[in-house]
């Protein structure tokens, strides 16, 4: 092929050319959406030939220590994508370099440090004079593994080791054609705070919290371009900053998040093998989370064999499904609740207009008081749930909110779908004198309003005192299965219809569902990956509407325990 993106675009065009499950979700999203910017698609970036080919001659002069030959040769095809795309594509605006972040999820045995290497050698060789490049890590044992890593490179290539072009040091390493310097940190041992880098990396981000990722941003906020990169296997621990990174990832390549100058190759199971214990017998797991195996037979079996280790003894699965297949063993019961796409794929124009005289049944959300509440409201016409749901959030803590879990609130409160009320806490008068004012404002006729007891009991008085008819919902698995299965059911079958609503969408990316000892399956919140109040309050409207269509309006039937 002719050169353009080089081996990079090989490899892109590769991952979604696979039929074979041997590629994961996420990664096939990242690779449509580059490739849209190599094919001249894309209005704010594009790819720079040049910057391939001189991307090419330079790993040319880098000889692979292990290998022997040069790293144009030796380079993982996964690298080359990465390597690529953060070097080669260009906002058009500048010509400055478009991606500000990447972000590499990958398991173990992967050649994810010596990469790093590579790549801390193109930033010395190729960025401004006197720029400042940092590694962090958990501490001095691994941060010190990416410096013998670029040492050994350095050493290996003659045409970087005559002490002209590098000088390597017991605390750092220069590059003398460029002023540039490269030093590694530890987060157990190092201040990180007041450092300039004009690019990082994080090392092992799964075992750190989010201070070393926050301290290098904020070095970087005066800089015009400026690059972090976050490296990781998953971690069993939940308070770890590589979970808040994979999220912001997933919710970019799924179009629920605003930040298109964030690159991310995220090598893990796709939902559907995480059931069960796919990951026992299903190869996909392992080529999903180890690109390395797929054309590596010494690597794929050597993970066969940790696999069988880990089958026959529990003391071997925790490192082996986080660090070879990352997946995170106390997450195994959990699955996703409904592919956002196919969500996304029931989204229709619902103007006001179209639920005026419309029988609805509400269901509500009212989570603790300085957190996210919500209220759903659902009709049925023919075969289709229509839906209508708003999330409502404490006016002081909107800016904390938008930026502990990436969400634009801001844009949500101006698009209608999220309202702002109470200071730092949710004003329930507010909410209760919203489902009041919906039969006026919309012009539907409420049947009734499903609640959770937990924090609902005032204001659920203060709506039946308006005489409106009130439906305590227990929050059990034997009661919730039979709504969150229909509801599912109607978005797979395209039978479920609501309008824009972005905040709802994150909800269903968010959700995450269990199973009981019976096979009932709940959305479950401490099991989900941010907030889901949308979700919950919409299954509880659902679940309204299905006792209506088995039993007829208002008889409810009785929720034994």
């Amino acid at each position: 092929m002719t050169l353009k993106g080089g081996r990079g675009e090989e490899y892109a065009r590769a991952c979604l050319a696979d039929r074979n499950g041997k590629t994961p979700k996420y990664v096939k999203l990242q690779a449509k959406s580059w490739l849209d910017i190599l094919d001249g698609k894309d209005k704010e970036a594009y790819v720079d030939e040049k910057a391939v080919r001189r991307l090419g001659r330079v790993l040319k002069l880098m000889i692979h220590p292990d290998l022997g030959v040069s790293m144009y040769e030796g380079l993982e095809p996964y690298a080359w994508f990465l390597i690529t795309a953060v070097f080669c594509t260009l906002g058009r605006a500048d010509d400055s370099r478009y991606y500000e972040t990447a972000v590499l999820e990958i398991a173990r045995k992967n050649f994810k440090t010596f990469n790093a290497a590579v790549i801390f050698i193109l930033l010395m060789l190729t960025e401004p004079r006197f720029s400042r490049f940092f590694s962090v890590a958990p501490d001095l044992k691994l941060s010190s593994e990416l410096k013998l890593a670029i040492r050994k490179i350095i050493k290996s290539s003659p045409a970087l080791s005559d002490g002209k072009v590098f000088k390597v040091l017991r605390s750092d390493i220069r590059c003398l054609l460029t002023d540039s310097e490269y030093t590694p940190l530890a987060y157990s041992q190092d201040k990180l705070d007041g450092k300039l880098a004009n690019a990082f990396l994080g090392d092992e981000v799964g075992a750190m919290d989010s201070y070393p990722i926050e301290a290098m941003r904020s070095s970087q906020i005066t800089l015009k371009s400026k690059l972090g990169i976050i490296i990781s296997t998953q971690y069993p621990n939940d308070n770890n900053a590589m979970l808040d990174e994979i999220d912001k990832s997933k919710k970019t390549l799924d179009g629920l998040r605003d930040n298109r100058r964030r690159f991310s190759l995220l090598y893990e199971p796709d939902d559907e093998l995480l059931q069960g214990d796919n990951w026992m017998t299903d190869d996909r797991v392992i080529y999903q989370s180890n690109p390395v195996a797929i054309g590596n037979p010494t690597v794929f079996s050597a993970i066969k064999d940790m696999r069988a280790d880990a089958i026959l003894y529990e003391n071997a699965r925790e490192n082996y499904l986080c660090k070879h297949n990352n997946i995170k063993y106390k997450g195994l019961g959990a699955e996703g609740y409904v592919e956002i796409t196919r969500v996304k794929e029931c989204r229709r124009e619902l103007p006001d207009s179209f639920w005026r005289g419309k029988k609805v049944y509400i269901g509500l959300d009212l989570s603790q008081t300085d957190d996210n509440t919500s209220v759903a409201m659902v009709t049925v016409e023919g075969n289709v749930i229509y839906a209508k749901v708003w999330g409502f959030i404490p006016k002081s803590r909107k800016e904390y909110k938008s930026k502990r879990e990436g969400v634009d609130y801001n844009r949500l409160i101006s698009d209608g779908c999220c309202f702002e009320c109470g200071d730092e806490v949710i004003d329930y008068g507010f909410v209760e004198r919203f489902i009041l004012g919906l039969e006026d404002s919309l012009g539907v006729e409420i049947l009734s309003v499903g609640y959770d007891r937990y924090n609902a009991i005032s204001t659920v008085q203060k709506l039946e005192a308006d005489g409106v008819t009130c439906v305590e919902i227990k929050q059990h698995s034997s009661v919730l299965h039979s709504p969150t299965k229909l509801l599912k059911e109607k978005i797979l079958d395209r039978a479920f219809a609501y309008g824009n609503n972005r905040l709802l969408e994150i909800n269903f990316q968010n959700a995450r569902c269990t199973e009981d000892t019976n096979r009932n399956k709940y959305v479950n919140k401490k099991r989900s990956e941010g907030k889901v109040d949308m979700v919950v309050s919409l299954i509880n409207a659902v679940y309204l509407a299905e006792q209506d269509m088995l039993f007829g309006p208002g008889n409810f039937i009785i929720q034994v325990i």
